[in-house]
């Protein structure tokens, strides 16, 4: 069989318990907190947003309810709600086990859709008592979002509450799966020249997911007849009274079928929603030609991939897993659903709605891939066909093009409250909403994960550092190093109870048979300054940050990573013995500032203590292209405690003259300053200088100093609200990067997969 034929496994990223366990611990437990939008600095603010100052919204809401959207955040609020009776794969745990996954969903909400949600976990598994604690919500929230809910109780409480409730209220158990396996669907038709009135297709798997999607697909034109549902028990026909109910009885067929396998002869394509095994190769091997198999069964699908492709080579999979290309995945489709019917005041999402989110996302997989999508494909861009029918998740064109669909959808069909003025307008809108590079670190993480590389963990016998090298190989980045003596390191790990598995390195420096080389190696770049060769044996003998650097310089790694037990400038000096800066570059360190969906380069925060301006616009230069890196276009903004010479200062004056000499060397990337923070980052300030080249808010920033950049970024970080990484080094002649001293694992995993892209070096 050719190689084209064999399905394009990706590793399957991985974790331990314990690790997923600090995740949820670290910090503030959980995954959400409430941050006000309005200031509450003085006692003007305190009396503006509480007493006497809410009684005017009140009295508003009071005289016209439909004003609550305009003075509250109801109507970018939803509710995530489950009574845990059925928690992902693992069944009925409970109201309270469901807490972790239901404040999950709610960030997927924000992440992706900006989005606020609330998770609200309701100890009841009665129907009607789920339904009246929910049905008196609506003042509270613009949509509701079900999930994990038991069939065939989900179909009676999200119907009952359509009924009661005047706002969305959303199966995601359902409904998001139909509607990414409709759009991924419609794409494997086209690719295999079937139509659609006349496709065969059988559903194995009659829960929530299974109705759903055969009642989408109805809905969107497959022929009641050609659709047949199956279960546990075989075939779902008409006149069978065994594990029957109203639910699967509206999909019985005529049909003197009786097995799933009897089901499949002959089928174009099979959507798997049961369990594993549930799908087998004789079963494939009975389908039409070009079969379209959709095995969605999570963590195992009904069959694999490779399983697949050892009995044929035309069919085209999609599954529920990432590892595989054409994922089914939910995100896709709720955060948009319920962006677009959010924005125009929507009572209900329904099949129309459904219809247009699952076109929207089946239309954008046919269209090319932009830069900021191709960048997770290591520059494999991915293009229409039988392995790329579904958008990948951080493909930011989703949520203009799904909410914009929806909303579409909503006024279309009578159920919008608040119609929008101009679609072209809300597109535009949506497309600035969600920043593309708040993606970068995922991006960053595929891209590694396709191109697995060696990275060394300089510190390999400390815990965090053992912890996030083995972090490191679980999640299939590549092979980690642990630079140590074995002992020490398999000690600190028993202790710690890490369990160091295949894919892990430990090499002790004085041991090494790569010793020599790397001392010699040492003493020629050392010994005109005043290295003599038993100084540098030592070196390698004793410092791990000489002989991991030197593992990179020659070539016996990709990247390193230290900096736990020493501090930055230590590490740096211990670096630039070994390795050194590029060719025509300079070394700079670069903080990433992820702060409220933006992202923002930071420089220099590591190396210049109170650069020139000739360093300035080094600096810039460095920053401007690990900005490129990191899958965005730059847009530089020299920054001062001045604006465009107001007020005159003599420190500002070398930000001015670094600015001459970029427009003299004539870059490749937009820039301007002296400029306040201000001013770089809030359009509407930047406004009041019509003159700014910048062409919107600024995502790299240079300052004017050391301690003026260490300090910011160091008080985003610890006034919350912000996540900063780094500095990063940019600008040496082999990826290199340093944490700060005492760093967590994730902070090593993190800076050790940054170098291992490249972003540095």
């Amino acid at each position: 069989m050719p190689d084209s034929t064999q399905p394009k496994k990706r590793p399957r990223p991985t974790f331990t318990d314990q690790e997923a366990l600090d995740f949820h611990a670290r910090g503030k437990p959980g995954k959400l907190e409430i941050v006000p939008t309005k200031p509450m600095a003085t006692q003007r603010d305190l009396s503006l947003a509480y007493s006497p100052g809410v009684a005017v919204p009140v009295l508003a809401i009071a005289k016209n309810p439909a004003t609550a959207f305009d003075y509250t955040a109801r109507g970018n609020l939803v509710a995530v709600i489950s009574n845990g009776t059925a928690i992902l794969g693992l069944g009925n745990l409970g109201a309270l086990a469901s807490k972790p996954v239901m404040e999950g969903k709610s960030v997927l909400f924000k992440r992706f859709a900006d989005i606020d949600s609330i998770d609200l976990e309701i100890d009841t598994e009665d129907p009607e008592a789920f339904i009246n604690a929910v049905r008196h919500l609506g003042p509270s929230f613009g949509g509701i979002n079900l999930e994990d809910i038991k069939a065939p109780e989900c179909f009676i409480i999200e119907q009952r509450l359509k009924e009661l409730m005047d706002i969305p209220v959303f199966h995601d158990d359902q409904h998001g799966t139909a509607i990414i396996a409709a759009a991924g669907l419609l794409n494997a038709l086209e690719l295999t020249g079937r139509d659609i009135h006349s496709t065969r297709l059988v559903v194995n798997g009659a829960g929530a997911a299974g109705i759903a999607c055969v009642e989408l697909l109805k809905a969107m034109g497959f022929k009641p007849d050609n659709v047949m549902l199956c279960d546990t028990k075989g075939v779902i026909y008409q006149g069978r009274e065994e594990g029957m109910n109203q639910w699967k009885s509206a999909h019985a067929v005529r049909s003197d079928r009786r097995t799933l396998a009897q089901a499949l002869e002959g089928a174009d394509a099979f959507f798997g929603l049961s369990q594993k095994g549930a799908l087998t190769r004789a079963m494939v091997a009975a389908m039409a030609p070009n079969p379209i198999i959709f095995a969605m069964a999570n963590p195992d699908p009904e069959i694999t991939p490779e399983e697949v492709a050892e009995i044929r080579d035309d069919a085209i999979m999609a599954t529920g897993r990432s590892d595989y290309p054409n994922q089914v995945n939910n995100v896709l489709g709720f955060p948009y659903l319920f962006r677009g019917a959010l924005d125009v005041q929507a009572t209900t999402i329904n099949m129309e709605m459904k219809i247009a989110a699952a076109k929207a996302l089946a239309t954008l997989a046919r269209e090319d891939v932009p830069d900021d999508v191709a960048a997770a494909y290591a520059g494999a861009r991915p293009r229409f066909g039988r392995d790329y029918i579904i958008p990948v998740p951080f493909d930011p064109r989703l949520m203009a093009r799904v909410s914009g669909a929806v909303a579409q959808a909503a006024m279309e069909t009578g159920v919008a409250r608040k119609p929008l003025k101009s679609l072209a307008e809300y597109g535009r809108a949506l497309a600035h909403r969600r920043d593309p590079v708040a993606g970068v670190l995922a991006r960053v993480f595929e891209q590694v994960r396709r191109r697995p590389k060696r990275v060394v963990f300089a510190e390999g016998e400390e815990e965090a550092v053992i912890r996030a090298a083995v972090s490191f190989g679980n999640q299939g980045l590549g092979t980690a190093v642990l630079v140590g003596r074995e002992e020490r390191v398999m000690a600190a790990a028993e202790a710690a109870g890490i369990e160091i598995k295949a894919g892990i390195e430990i090499h002790n420096a004085r041991l090494s048979t790569r010793n020599a080389a790397y001392a010699q190696f040492l003493y020629e770049r050392l010994q005109r300054q005043g290295y003599l060769f038993r100084d540098c044996q030592r070196l390698i003998n004793n410092d791990r940050n000489a002989f991991a650097a030197s593992m990179v310089a020659l070539g016996d790694a990709d990247a390193m990573v230290t900096g736990v037990t020493r501090n930055y400038s230590a590490a740096l000096a211990d670096i630039r013995r070994v390795i050194s800066e590029k060719p025509g570059h300079r070394a700079i360190g670069v903080s990433l500032v992820l702060a409220r969906g933006r992202t923002v380069l930071v420089a220099d925060t590591a190396v210049h203590e109170m650069p020139t301006a000739e360093e300035l616009a080094d600096i810039a230069i460095e920053a401007a292209g690990a900005a490129r890196r990191l899958g965005y276009q730059p847009r530089v903004a020299l920054l001062a405690f001045s604006t465009f010479g107001n007020p005159e200062a003599e420190r500002s004056a070398r930000v001015r003259e670094a600015v001459e000499i970029l427009d003299r060397i004539r870059v490749d990337f937009e820039y301007d300053g002296e400029m306040g923070a201000d001013v770089a980052l809030n359009p509407e300030i930047m406004a009041a200088y019509p003159f700014c080249r910048l062409s919107g808010p600024a995502n790299v920033l240079v300052m004017p100093a050391f301690h003026s950049a260490a300090i910011a970024t160091k008080m985003l970080q610890e006034l919350g609200g912000s996540t900063v990484i780094g500095p990063l080094l940019v600008g040496f002649d082999r990826p290199v990067q340093i944490v700060p001293i005492a760093a967590k694992d994730n902070d090593l995993v993190n800076m050790a997969t940054l170098a291992a892209f490249g972003v540095g070096g």
